[in-house]
This record gives C-alpha cells, structure tokens and sequence, in this order.
C-alpha cells in the first residue's frame, strides 16, 4: 500500500502544484482521479466541501491545501534537500513567488481556460467526473460541472475591460521568465522549491496542457515550456541553490511586475478585511471575500472580489520577512527597494489568521 493518496485531476491548477512537489520529494503515493464517487466517498465527508487536491496520509488523516500538503510532508519525511530553503531571503522570496503563482497568475490561467479553450475544458471536466460515459455525456456533465468555475471570472477580475491587459501582462511574464531561466534552470538556481511547485500549478496545468494556451506558450516562451517539462519529469535535481542566501537578479522583474499588480489588490483586501475583523470573534471563519476592490493591470481597471484566502498566503510571505535579522533583513530591504516593494516592509495584516476545519478563519 503507498504512504500517501493524493485526490485531484490533471485538469486541476493546485493539483498540479502538490504532485509536482511530491514527485520531487519522491515519496511513495498514489494519485486517484477525484470522480464523483471519491468527492461523495472521500473528500465531502471530511472537507465539507468540494474541492481537490486532497491527500490521504499512511495514517489515514486527511490534508487540504497545497502549502499544508507540503508542510505535512515536510515535517513527516525529514528529506533534504527542504522545498522551502533554510536560507531567510531564499525563503521569503519562494513565499513571495508562491503567493504570486497561486493567487495572482490564476487571472491568465483562467482566462485563457474559459475564454479560449472553453469546451476542451469541459469535456475534460466531464471525462473526470464520468469516466465511463460516452464523450457526448461526458461533456454535458463537464459543461454543468464547469461552469461554476467559468463563473469565477468576474470576481476574479477577468472581464472584456480587462482581458487584453490581463494578456499583456501574462506575455511579459513569459518574456522575463524565460530570461531568467537562460541562465538558471529554476526559480532560485539549480534545483527546484516551493517557488517552482507553485509556479508549475498555473503554468502546467492551465496554461501550458490546455491547448490554445499551450501553443501560446511553445511558440512564444519555448524555455518556459522546456521548464514545465523539467519540472513535470520530478526528478530531485543534483544542482544547488544560488550560494550566500543570493536571489538572482533575473527574479527582478517579475517580483517588480508582482508589486506592481498583486500587491495594491492585496492592501485594498486587508482594509476591507479589517473592517470585517473588527466585529467578528476569534475562530471565526472568514468569508470568502469581503467587499469589492479595483484591480490595475498594464494601466487598465476593473472591477474584483476582495478574495481573502491570498490574505493567508500573503501572511506566510510577512512571517518569512518577519524572521529576518541582520545582514538577511537588510539584503531583503535592498531587493524590497529594487522591485518597488519597499510598503511590504512596514505593511501587517489587520487581524491574524489561522486554518480551521480546512478553513481560514481568525486566530484565536
């Protein structure tokens, strides 16, 4: 029997992240396609709702969320070399990258799902969800199943104001990640961490195996699609990290683009959030969103949900900076000034949050 059982679909953003990590952990697991019977069997009886991935560890406990699938694994296993590096900077820089990837480059990810590969998607929705039905049924079913997350768009920020920018943006990224992976073969040099992982979610599993989008990508950052290959083989790779805690200047640009775009949406969630925390008790769960913000992208506006779960992974990145001391804090400070995200340095969350019944919820 494997150590670990991990729920989820090739077609899934997050799932792509977890398996990406425990293929270069290279710990024994299974993966089984998250059907309808294993969300009604497994995953609704101990989430509460329906989500993937979902790991099953050898002691039958259940973890949801890709930085606690990580974490549990992590602390259980004991392997070197660690995803998240045991370098300060190194490790404030792969929070930082994670909280990008999985909750600021889901806007082209699911963009150019809905918008350009709409109905591959929901066959491939409905060929998980009903494996043994025709390809007719399959994507009736895949059609009612994924609509709900075509309907993630607009509070996302994904509208007809905003799509082009949202394109613009997603094609610079390609052009500065693929300058940096000229001269490093992952995000912090020479082997993968946490900021690949995360990085591969979106990247794979959106926008490099849907088929517009992925075309997209071989044609115009051909590096890029060779680092989604590099990644996907799992491999734990012989190289190093860049020595001294350093953080390639070739992150530079993206971090920049980071601070640029993601980090006013963030400042405009936690105002409303903490207008939200001030009549609510410790233990609270906290509502998926809190109110509405505008978002900016390449110079263009729209509208947006005040989405509170980036607020948890924004705190992972505030704690890293928090850990820092001494030559580490003023090497971060330097890159903070570098990359327009010197208000990080002063910035704090109104409330602290925590993870409860696989939810954010205030800490107690």
């Amino acid at each position: 029997m494997p150590g670990y059982t991990l729920y989820g679909a090739e077609v899934s953003y997050f799932t792509g992240k977890a398996r990406a990590y425990l293929d270069w952990r290279g710990v024994d697991y299974v993966e089984e396609l998250a059907t309808q019977q294993v969300y009604r069997d497994i995953i609704l009886p101990s989430v509460g709702w329906p989500v993937i991935p979902v790991m099953k560890t050898p002691s039958g406990e259940i973890v949801q969320d890709t930085a606690d699938i990580i974490a549990h694994v992590e602390a259980a296993e004991g392997l070197s070399p660690p995803a998240i590096p045991d370098t300060p900077v190194q490790a404030f820089v792969a929070q930082l990258l994670q909280l990008y990837a999985d909750e600021w480059l889901v806007l082209p990810a699911m963009h150019y799902r809905w918008n350009y590969n709409e109905d591959w998607a929901y066959q491939e929705f409905g060929a998980i969800s009903a494996p043994d039905r025709p390809a007719p049924e399959q994507y009736d079913i895949g059609k009612r199943n994924g609509e709900r997350f075509k309907g993630a768009l607009p509070p996302l920020g994904v509208s007809p104001t905003t799509a082009p920018a949202i394109e613009r943006s997603y094609e610079a990224f390609l052009r500065e990640f693929s300058t940096h992976l000229e001269v490093h073969p992952y995000a912090l040099g020479g082997r993968a961490t946490l900021a690949d992982f995360a990085l591969y979610g979106p990247l794979y599993a959106h926008l490099y195996r849907d088929p517009t989008s992925g075309d997209l990508m071989k044609r115009y950052a051909p590096k890029v699609a060779d680092w989604v290959e590099r990644v996907k083989a799992g491999s734990p790779s012989e190289g190093e990290l860049l020595p001294n805690d350093e953080i390639p200047l070739t992150l530079v640009p993206i971090l920049a683009r980071q601070m640029r775009e993601q980090f006013p949406a963030l400042h405009q969630t936690a105002e409303l959030f903490g207008a939200w925390a001030e009549t609510a008790s410790p233990g609270t769960h906290v509502p998926r969103a809190v109110g509405q913000i505008e978002i900016d992208i390449e110079d263009t506006q729209g509208p947006a949900a005040a989405r509170t779960f980036p607020l948890w992974r924004l705190q992972a990145a505030l704690d890293a900076y928090s850990a820092l001391e001494g030559d580490a804090l003023a090497r971060a400070d330097d890159l903070l000034e570098r990359i327009r995200g010197s208000a990080l340095k002063e910035f704090s969350l109104p409330a602290r949050l925590a993870r409860t019944d696989y939810r954010i919820a205030l800490a107690a």
